[in-house]
């Protein structure tokens, strides 16, 4: 049985993204695969917030692996609920301003110039991480991600994103940089206070945003407040806790730091910083 063409496998999605890495040196084989699962998991981050009720199924095909090149696409399976495929035209114009809005963020990266609210999770900047490292330790790489169609059979890029090997570096640094920021509370917190939940919720919260939760810090307040996480690491460490609870989570106290969000006297959220302990409530 022969093999199917490429250019036939690529002509049933016309719209995809490439991906090249141009180097002098040998990729090893995490940072290789890396350097697409960053961007297929952007890419579902992308659909997410810009069409609800979308979904994404990105798919790698290695194209081309030469002596200082490797060359993949990358089909993104964009869907309308679960059976209704996007027009061939909505596609083209989605991956256009992806690759523009991937660019934009690893662009602020790389000059330490990011716009408030971008990049406040720790999962996404360790993917933009995963995009640089296939190419940082090569003196004369790059990385090229592009937005591509094939049109009466010929392939035309709509839209393009490089950075070199010295830019991923400097993007590293100043990933490690934002990292160590996000996990920073921006004053000296109570530390090791008791907190116990009056409302839990299962789902994932966004960083430093106010969660569905609410709790009681007797020695900060008598009433109940809403609660946040200062970093993607106590976040999941707190729900790991909630959904694993052999008992009433209500029967059970936090030992925590927090910094007290607040708006002149008035407490508005606890923001908790570290999880030391939890204990049972008489």
């Amino acid at each position: 049985m022969g093999v199917m063409p490429y250019s036939a496998l690529m002509g049933e999605q016309p719209a995809h993204l490439t991906l090249k890495l141009d180097t002098a040196e040998p990729i090893e084989l995490g940072d290789f695969v890396g350097a697409f699962t960053s961007i297929a998991n952007e890419f579902e981050r992308y659909v997410a917030d810009t069409y609800p009720g979308a979904k994404a199924d990105p798919t790698v095909y290695v194209k081309e692996v030469r002596s200082g090149c490797i060359e993949a696409d990358i089909v993104t399976g964009l869907a309308i609920a679960a059976a209704t495929t996007l027009q061939h035209m909505d596609q083209i114009m989605i991956l256009e301003d992806f690759v523009k809005r991937w660019g934009s963020r690893l662009t602020a990266l790389i000059t330490n110039k990011i716009p408030d609210g971008e990049l406040q999770s720790v999962a996404q900047l360790n993917d933009f991480f995963r995009a640089t490292e296939s190419i940082a330790s090569d003196p004369v790489a790059s990385h090229r991600l592009e937005a591509a169609v094939f049109e009466d059979k010929q392939r035309k890029v709509r839209a393009a994103f490089r950075f070199t090997a010295a830019e991923a570096r400097t993007a590293q640094q100043n990933i490690d940089d934002r990292k160590r920021q996000l996990a920073k509370p921006d004053v000296d917190p109570a530390r090791r206070v008791l907190m116990v939940y009056t409302r839990t919720d299962v789902h994932d919260a966004a960083i430093n945003k106010k969660s569905g939760e609410r709790a009681i810090i007797r020695d900060i307040s008598p009433k109940d407040h809403a609660v946040m996480y200062a970093s993607e690491m106590v976040e999941q460490e707190v729900r790991a806790l909630i959904r694993e609870a052999d008992e009433n989570v209500y029967k059970k106290g936090f030992v925590v730091d927090v910094v007290a969000q607040m708006t002149g006297e008035r407490v508005l959220a606890y923001a908790v910083t570290a999880v030391h302990s939890v204990i049972d409530l008489e």
